[in-house]
């Protein structure tokens, strides 16, 4: 089945005394773009991460979200820059002498101010984090294509209608071409006739004029390549894997020969069939785009 190229996953898991969270957000690109955004403690699985994701995902802007949460982790120690707080704590009662200020100095101040805490954690074990944080995204990218799947079941359905209407506009160019001919014998005939004031018209003339006009404004080839034009989007909907480009390509050629049989319509009615037919194959186009 296809797969849309937008679409959203998420799981979430542990390594060790870690709580790990992964969010995956993807929307149309004409390649594969993957960005990921994790802590800079962890900064060694990205390329992991990057690989995992182009081995499930082909097509479309990819942006991985890693979140690390420590909070469970009972081997973090703070520690108090003793002699930069004092110096801190020196600072502050310097500027409320000199100022006149009132105030104390509280120690959620002096806390909040640059590097008078730090917190030291346990080395992580990059293989190990590395193992979880995979099996993490694996189950993340396993409800992003879930997602994907059913948003390319309604491309699906769409595409397929359209292509039902764009059979049955081809069935009536073909009905109404031949009829384009026979009309204008009639006419040619008439203004012949007009033209020669009810002299004798040679139906060998007739003939020839008919058959170099209906060489000129023949769509039976176009037609025949329309029709498999559409037999071979139907096959490749029906396929797996990334087949985006493929249409994207069958979807140009079905606008040529749409085109070529436009620029030899010679009928009103024929023209208006024509431009629906052009704007089904635009409506296709527009959700081709949406396609892995």
């Amino acid at each position: 089945m296809i797969r849309s190229m937008t679409g959203y996953g998420s799981a979430s898991g542990v390594s060790g005394n870690l709580e790990l969270e992964i969010e995956l957000k993807a929307v149309n690109n004409r390649y594969l773009d993957v960005s990921v955004r994790t802590p800079r403690r962890y900064l060694f699985a990205e390329d992991v991460l990057k690989k995992r994701v182009g081995q499930a995902v082909t097509r479309g802007k990819v942006d991985v979200f890693v979140n690390v949460d420590a909070a469970r982790d009972q081997e973090v120690e703070i520690t108090l820059n003793e002699a930069l707080a004092d110096a801190y704590v020196q600072a502050l009662q310097t500027i409320a002498d000199r100022f006149g200020l009132e105030g104390g100095v509280t120690a959620i101040q002096v806390a909040k101010l640059p590097d008078v805490l730090q917190v030291e954690r346990p080395e992580t074990d990059a293989d190990t984090f590395t193992r979880d944080l995979t099996a993490v995204l694996d189950e993340a990218l396993k409800n992003f294509n879930a997602m994907r799947l059913v948003e390319g079941n309604k491309l699906h359905h769409d595409i397929t209608a359209r292509l039902d209407q764009i059979e049955e506009l081809t069935k009536q160019v073909e009905t109404l071409s031949p009829q384009t001919v026979t009309a204008y014998r009639t006419k040619l005939e008439q203004r012949m006739a007009e033209v020669l004031e009810g002299a004798h018209v040679e139906e060998s003339r007739i003939l020839v004029e008919a058959a170099i006009f209906a060489d000129r404004v023949a769509v039976d080839e176009e037609i025949t390549r329309l029709r498999s034009h559409v037999s071979q989007l139907r096959e490749i909907l029906n396929s797996d894997g990334a087949v985006g480009r493929k249409l994207d390509f069958l979807l140009q050629e079905l606008g040529r020969e749409t085109n070529t049989i436009g620029s030899k319509c010679q009928d009103l009615t024929l023209g208006k069939i024509v431009i629906e037919l052009k704007a089904e194959i635009e409506k296709i186009r527009e959700q081709a785009q949406n396609i892995e």
